[in-house]
């Protein structure tokens, strides 16, 4: 499935390379015929009326100049009036684009199945003020991309927050098994980092408060999920970029 999602812009763009064609093949006839027609009423209108011949002849001359004319605008110009944009129409940025198809090629997960997930990131760190391949990291090493994820400790969901210590987070009103909706469970494990980051002044304070092993001298969930967001850098393009 992920395969014909990276095929799809691809033949999109083959699918308008082809109708572009198509109506330049039409409009090549219609001009044909055109002239066709033109050519074999001249004679006629040149025996009535040899302003109106002139006319006939000058509307063809100024077709077949805009013909001329468009067939030599340069390819290049037409490039550069394309400007790509700087999001995908999935939502995502071209960075993240590129990181979904690391995850997808590398944790055997449809490319369609973590667009969602990814754009849930993408927001939670515009709103936190966390790097959003903090968050997808994290998520890789609790729950490899499985938002139906719990544990036997009762944590759930993409980045397995357990509900019970985090209420006032999820809110109250909402049913036992909120945290499965994608969206809320990553804004929700995005809120605990950044309680972690401000009670401990560091990312990896953060995250060894993330996993509850502050005390762990070797911070190994830490480390841990450095490593995983090294590899999201690189995957992304962000080349010789370092974390605190």
């Amino acid at each position: 499935m992920n395969h014909a999602t990276r095929t799809a812009f691809p033949l999109r763009r083959a699918g308008k390379v082809l109708i572009h064609l198509t109506h330049g093949s039409l409009l090549f006839a219609g001009l044909f015929a055109g002239s066709t027609i033109l050519g074999g009423v001249l004679p006629s209108l040149s025996a009535v009326d040899p302003v109106a011949t002139a006319a006939a002849r000058n509307t063809t001359q100024e077709v077949a100049g805009s013909i001329a004319v468009a067939e030599h605008v340069p390819a290049v110009e037409v490039e550069k009036a394309q400007v790509p944009p700087a999001v995908e129409p999935t939502g995502l940025t071209r960075e993240m684009v590129r990181v979904r198809d690391w995850i997808s090629r590398t944790y055997r997960v449809s490319g369609l199945v973590l667009e969602p997930v990814l754009l849930a990131a993408q927001d939670a760190g515009k709103h936190s003020g966390i790097d959003p391949l903090l968050i997808v990291a994290v998520m890789a090493v609790e729950s490899r991309f499985n938002p139906f994820a719990e544990s036997e400790a009762g944590a759930q969901g993409l980045m397995q927050v357990i509900p019970r210590y985090h209420m006032d987070k999820i809110g109250k009103s909402r049913g036992e098994d909120a945290l499965f909706d994608p969206k809320l469970n990553v804004r929700v494990g995005t809120l605990i980092l950044r309680e972690g980051l401000r009670r401990y002044g560091s990312i990896q304070g953060a995250l060894q408060y993330y996993s509850g092993a502050i005390s762990d001298p070797e911070a190994e969930y830490a480390r841990k999920v450095m490593a995983v967001k090294q590899r999201l850098l690189s995957a992304a393009g962000r080349v010789g970029e370092a974390d605190v």
